[in-house]
C-alpha cells in the first residue's frame, strides 16, 4: 500500500501547490484578497478487476482516496497556510447584527423540490437575473441553497442515493443533478450583483457512506479517525448481530448495546434516539460486515449514528484530528472556492459524546465539546469573512451557551412551535412565555432566524421544557406545570388539532415533530377537511393567517426566513405520491412537494429530481407581483415596513401582558433609540384593546408604520387604545410628543 500512501497535508501525486490565484472582487468582497484555494478532484478512472471491495485492490483504495472529503480538505489547507490575507478579519467573538445587516431576509430553497426550465439546473435556475431582480423587489436579499454537494454513499464502484435529503455529504463536489461548480459561481456572482447573499450547508456532525467512511472501515491511514467507530477483536464478535444479506451494516439492538458498553467498547445508549423506528433504528450504534483493511486484517466496527444509519457521526476529539480538518475543509471550500457568503451548520449540537455514570445514558447533547467545536467553526467562518447560523434545537440555555462565541446566528427553535400553538389554540400565553425565557436566559432576538416553513417537519420537540428542565414549574392556562407537562400538553394539542382523521392531509413525523407545510397547517388549524375543495372564503382566511405568521417572524429582531412552499402557497402532497419515500417513517416528504417558483414550466408534474408537484395556492411570483392583492405583494410591504424601521437590528424590550389572550405585543427598541411595537391578533374575532407596557412613555404618539397615521397616543397608564381585525397585526413606532410653544406675553 506504500504506493498510494500520502502523509496527511501532503499534496497528491500530480497534484500542485496554488500558482498566481485570482478573484473578481466586486463578485466576492468577503474573500480574502489572493485566495481562491482549488478543492483536489482529480478524476480517476481505475480498472475495474473483479476484486474484492476492500483493502486488497489497490486501484479501488486509490479509487477512494481521490475522491475522499479528507484528502480535498488537506490540499486546501496547504494552499491557505501562511496567508497573511487570512488574518485580515475579526474572528473571535459572533457579531449577529452584522450578519442580519448583510442578509436580513432569506430565501431557502430545497434542490429536490425545485420545477426549472426543461433542462435547466438548479443551481442555473437560482442564479437567473429574472428571478434575483423579483427577490430584490419582494425584498429578499439572502438565498440559502440547502445541501447541493454529492450525497449519499458509495457500494462498489456505485455512489448509492442520499438517505436524507443531502444531509449525508460524501464530496465536495456539486451533485450534478443539481448543476456544476461553474452554475454555483454564476449563482453567487448574479446575488451579489442585486445585493444579495448565498448561504451554503455545512454538516459539521456526520458524513455519509461515501470514500471516507470506506477507507475508515478499510483501518486506511487516518480515515477511522474521522468517526466514532470501535475496532471490535473478532473473539468479541458474538456480541455483534448478523448484517443482513444486500446490507453494509445493522443496528444493534439495546441488549447488545448493554453487553458492549459492559464490554467497555461503547458508551452505550445516549439521550436521544433520533429517528427512532422499531425493527429499524433502536439504538444510535450499527455494526459493519467483516472487511479486510488495507493492512490484510478482517475488522467489524461498531460506529456511532445520532441520526441515520448511513449518517456516520463525526468525532470531534480524535488524536488525529481528520474529522475536524475534513469538516473545516468544507467550510472553506464553500466560502473561498465557490463563492458563498454564509454557511449554515447542520446538525452542531451533537459534537461532543462521553460517558456518563453507571446507567445513566451517555452525555450527547449540551456537551462543552461542542460548544469548543462551534467555536472554531465560526472563528474559522469569520476569519475569512463569512457568517454562520447553527440549526440547533437544544434548551435555550445551550442555544445561548453556544451563541456566545459559535455561529453568528441561531435558528429559532425557541419560538417556533409555540406561534403555532398560539394560532391553534387562538391563546399566545405560551409564545409569550418562552419570549420572556429567552430574554430571561439572555437570547438576543437579533441572533435568531425566524422561520416560516424548511424543508423539515414543524417541530415541536420543546426540548427546554420536555428535558433539560423538565423538572422546573411553569404556569400556563392558571395552572402549575413541570416543563415535561407543558411539552406533553402542548404537543399533544398540535397532534389533535393538525393530524388524525379530521385532517388526514398531515402526518406525524416520529416523536419530531408533524409533517405539513405552512399552508396545510394552517388548513387543519382552520379545522379545513378537503384542501382540494377550498373556497374562495376559506382561500382569502389561509393567505391571511399566513401574512400574519410572516408578520410575527419579520416584525422582530432577527433575521426573517421564508421557502418557495410559502411564496407559493403549497399544500401537502398526497402520500401516496411518495410512498416509496416515506416507507420507513419519514413522512417529511408530504411536506417537500414540487413547486414552480417562476413559473417557467407550467406542465411539469414533477421536479428534475422526481419530487411529484404540489398544489400552489397563490401561484408563480412573476404572477403574484402582478396582483397587489397577492401573497407576495402583501408580504413586499411588511418587509419594506422591516427595512425603513430598522426592526431586524432592533433589540427586544418587553413582552407584556395583554387585555385579550389573543394578543401578542412585542416591544422593540430600534437602533435610534426609538420604540417600535408590533401587536397581532391570533385569532378569528375583531379585537379592541388597551396596550400596555411599562417601556411606553405617557404623551408619547403611537404611528402606524404600514400607514403613516397617529392611531393613538400614550395615556399616564403608559398604555393606549388600538383595534385589530381578525387574523390582523400591525407595526407601530412611539413619537415623542410635540413639546407646547410657551405662552407669550402680548403686552410684550
Amino acid at each position: 500500500m506504500d504506493s498510494i500512501a500520502v502523509e496527511p497535508g501532503e499534496l497528491e501525486p500530480g497534484a500542485t501547490e496554488a500558482g498566481d490565484i485570482t478573484y473578481d472582487e466586486q463578485f466576492y468582497p468577503a474573500r480574502p484578497k489572493a485566495l481562491r484555494p482549488v478543492a483536489r478532484r482529480r478524476q480517476f478512472f481505475a480498472d475495474r478487476p473483479s476484486l474484492e471491495f476492500d483493502g486488497r485492490n489497490a486501484a479501488y483504495v486509490e479509487w477512494l482516496r481521490n475522491q475522499a472529503m479528507l484528502g480535498d480538505a488537506n490540499v486546501m489547507a496547504r494552499q491557505l497556510s501562511g496567508q497573511a490575507s487570512m488574518w485580515q478579519n475579526s474572528y473571535a467573538h459572533p457579531n449577529p447584527r452584522a450578519a442580519v445587516e448583510r442578509a436580513p431576509v432569506w430565501f431557502t430553497a430545497y434542490p429536490l423540490s425545485f420545477i426549472t426550465r426543461p433542462g435547466q439546473s438548479f443551481l442555473a435556475a437560482l442564479g437567473d437575473p429574472e428571478l434575483w431582480e423579483a427577490f430584490r423587489e419582494i425584498g429578499i436579499r439572502g438565498l440559502h441553497t440547502g445541501p447541493v454537494k454529492l450525497a449519499g454513499g458509495i457500494q462498489g464502484w456505485a455512489q448509492t442515493p442520499s438517505v436524507d435529503g443531502h444531509f449525508d455529504r460524501i464530496s465536495m463536489a456539486i451533485d450534478p443533478v443539481f448543476g456544476t461548480e461553474d452554475e454555483f459561481r454564476r449563482m453567487c456572482e448574479v446575488a451579489a450583483d442585486h445585493e444579495g447573499t448565498v448561504i451554503d450547508d455545512i454538516v459539521p456532525g456526520h458524513t455519509g457512506k461515501g470514500a471516507d467512511f470506506r477507507l475508515a472501515e478499510m483501518n486506511f491511514r487516518d480515515y477511522p479517525g474521522i468517526y466514532h467507530m470501535i475496532d471490535i477483536p473478532q473473539e468479541d464478535w458474538n456480541l455483534l448481530p448478523d448484517v443482513p444479506e444486500g446490507h453494509d451494516s445493522v443496528n444493534i439492538s439495546p441488549e447488545a448495546e448493554k453487553a458492549l458498553q459492559k464490554a467497555g467498547y461503547i458508551i452505550g445508549r445516549l439521550q436521544r434516539v433520533i429517528f427512532y423506528e422499531p425493527g429499524v433504528k433502536e439504538t444510535n450504534w450499527s455494526a459493519t460486515r467483516p472487511i479486510v483493511g488495507t493492512d490484510g486484517k478482517t475488522r467489524r466496527w461498531v460506529y456511532l449514528h445520532y441520526f441515520k444509519a448511513g449518517q456516520p457521526s463525526i468525532n470531534w476529539l480524535d488524536p488525529t484530528f481528520a474529522g475536524m480538518r475534513l469538516v473545516v475543509g468544507d467550510a472553506l471550500h464553500s466560502l473561498l472556492d465557490l463563492g458563498t457568503g454564509a454557511l449554515r451548520l447542520d446538525a452542531n449540537g451533537f459534537l461532543g459524546v462521553e460517558k456518563s455514570a453507571e446507567e445513566e445514558p451517555g452525555w450527547s447533547e449540551g456537551h462543552p465539546l461542542s460548544e469548543a467545536a462551534n467555536q472554531l467553526i465560526g472563528s474559522m467562518i469569520r476569519k475569512v469573512g463569512g457568517f454562520s447560523f447553527q440549526e440547533l434545537n437544544l434548551t435555550i440555555d445551550d442555544i445561548k451557551a453556544t451563541s456566545e462565541s459559535g455561529p453568528d446566528l441561531s435558528y429559532d427553535f425557541i419560538t417556533r412551535p409555540a406561534y403555532h400553538y398560539a394560532l391553534v389554540t387562538a391563546d399566545t400565553e405560551f409564545l409569550r412565555l418562552t419570549l420572556k425565557l429567552s430574554m430571561d436566559i439572555g437570547v438576543d432576538q437579533a441572533s435568531l432566524v425566524h422561520a416560516l416553513q424548511n424543508h423539515d417537519e414543524l417541530t415541536y420537540e420543546l426540548v427546554h421544557f420536555a428535558a433539560g428542565h423538565k423538572d422546573d414549574v411553569f404556569e400556563l392556562h392558571g395552572e402549575e406545570l413541570t416543563g415535561a407537562e407543558v411539552a406533553e400538553h402542548v404537543q399533544q394539542t398540535l397532534r389533535e388539532r393538525l393530524t388524525g382523521e379530521a385532517t388526514p392531509y398531515n402526518a406525524l413525523f416520529t416523536t419530531n415533530g408533524i409533517a405539513c407545510t405552512t399552508v396545510s397547517f394552517i388548513m387543519a388549524a382552520l379545522g379545513i377537511q378537503d384542501p382540494d375543495n377550498l373556497t374562495p372564503e376559506q382561500e382569502t382566511q389561509v393567505m391571511d393567517i399566513h401574512i400574519l405568521l410572516s408578520m410575527y417572524n419579520a416584525l422582530q429582531p432577527g433575521v426573517f426566513a421564508l421557502s418557495g412552499w410559502d411564496l407559493t402557497g403549497i399544500t401537502a402532497l398526497d402520500r401516496e405520491k411518495v410512498r416509496e419515500l416515506t416507507v420507513q417513517g419519514d413522512t417529511r416528504w408530504i411536506n417537500r412537494g414540487a413547486h414552480d417558483l417562476m413559473g417557467t414550466s407550467p406542465e411539469a408534474e414533477a421536479s428534475s429530481a422526481g419530487m411529484p408537484r404540489a398544489r400552489s395556492l397563490y401561484g408563480p411570483v412573476p404572477e403574484q407581483l402582478g396582483n397587489p392583492d397577492s401573497f407576495a405583494r402583501r408580504l413586499q410591504k411588511i418587509l419594506a415596513v422591516r427595512e425603513q424601521s430598522g426592526v431586524a437590528t432592533s433589540t427586544l424590550l418587553d413582552v407584556p401582558d395583554v387585555s385579550n389572550r389573543a394578543l401578542l405585543v412585542l416591544v422593540n427598541q430600534l437602533q435610534d433609540g426609538m420604540l417600535q411595537a408590533t401587536v397581532l391578533n391570533f385569532s378569528g374575532q375583531d379585537i379592541a384593546g388597551s396596550i400596555q407596557s411599562s417601556h411606553l412613555v405617557p404623551g408619547s404618539t403611537v404611528h402606524d408604520l404600514f400607514t403613516g397615521e397617529q392611531v393613538g397616543q400614550v395615556d399616564d397608564l403608559h398604555s393606549f387604545f388600538l383595534e385589530l381585525p381578525a387574523y390582523g397585526g400591525t407595526a407601530l413606532v412611539l413619537k415623542d410628543a410635540p413639546e407646547e410653544e410657551p405662552e407669550t406675553d402680548s403686552a410684550s
